[in-house]
């Protein structure tokens, strides 16, 4: 009988250690000026409601309700990362509702400013570009800042910019700032890396996706192409890709950004070339007068940054 005994008074022990851990906790909980304010606003709850309900309303208490508790949404205490809770009681039951807090709000906007900016091989620094850094030191600059900034103040973009001049300027850095201020107004645009794009079509050749991509081109509200001229173009790239998508863009009043090192005339001269040595002049010429089209040339000067 003696061990039967030992561990019912054991038992007993527990349970009383339990039993006070319990009622402490219990009046804590309710000595919470949240909890205490909640139940004078309802004070149709018995105390059998509450009672039976204890865990709901530690389940409120125990949480951030204004991101106070949290250092950053990554370490958010909360049940569920990102949301926090409102307590309800009606009929006697009491229910918790959650909602994305204001880190979570915060960090969802970022998002979706980030998913209107697509691209296609380009470095983060640029897809993350803000007008605040854009440096003024230079005057030949100001020409190119003050039309990207025109294009900020329409209410609707039909033509786009050929900014050209030499490397380092921040030609790429400054479309990069427009994309996201452009994202600011929930316009989606599409970036893209000329020679990496010139590889991705080709590749696109074997896995039957050239026209999906091509249509993709063509209808995204804003195009930008970053460094044209870069790359070496196959007549049927120049041809049926290049030019089928400023086709559609021209007639469809799509605007097209670009980068380049080299002016119009230039680049017309660098688009004549084709792979057999031979001189293609009028087909060349045909994409600049697009070009034309759907962007205004501007020469962006100053000093190489990149250095």
């Amino acid at each position: 009988m003696e061990p039967i005994q030992s561990t019912l008074r054991k038992w007993m022990r527990e349970s009383e250690r339990f039993q006070k851990t319990y009622q402490h906790m219990k009046q804590s909980l309710l000595d919470s000026p949240e909890i205490k304010d909640f139940l004078d606003r309802h004070p149709d709850l018995t105390e059998r409601d509450i009672e039976t309900q204890l865990i709901k309303l530690y389940e409120y208490h125990s949480q951030s309700k204004k991101c106070e508790h949290c250092p950053s949404l990554k370490e958010c205490r909360n049940l569920v990362r990102g949301y926090v809770p409102h307590i309800h009681a009606s009929g006697g039951h009491i229910r918790i509702t959650y909602d994305r807090c204001p880190k979570k709000r915060q960090a969802d906007e970022q998002n979706r400013k980030k998913s209107l900016v697509q691209s296609l091989y380009m470095p983060k620094e640029i897809l993350e570009a803000n007008f605040d850094d854009i440096w003024l030191d230079d005057p030949e600059r100001y020409e190119a800042i003050r039309k990207i900034r025109q294009y900020l103040e329409q209410d609707q973009i039909t033509r786009g910019l050929y900014l050209h001049g030499p490397f380092g300027v921040g030609k790429t850095y400054l479309l990069g700032a427009l994309a996201n201020k452009l994202a600011e107004r929930n316009i989606q645009s599409l970036f893209i890396y000329m020679p990496e794009f010139v590889r991705e079509i080709k590749s696109s050749i074997n896995d039957s996706t050239l026209n999906e991509k091509i249509d993709r081109f063509k209808r995204v509200p804003v195009l930008i192409l970053d460094d044209i001229g870069a790359e070496f173009q196959s007549s049927w790239f120049r041809d049926e890709v290049l030019g089928a998508i400023l086709q559609y863009r021209m007639m469809e009043h799509l605007p097209v950004f670009f980068t380049s090192n080299y002016s119009l005339k230039e680049l017309e001269k660098n688009l004549s070339s084709n792979h057999r040595g031979e001189t293609e002049l009028m087909k060349a010429g045909r994409i600049v007068e697009r070009i034309r089209q759907v962007s205004e040339p501007v020469a962006m000067w100053g000093q190489n940054h990149r250095r």
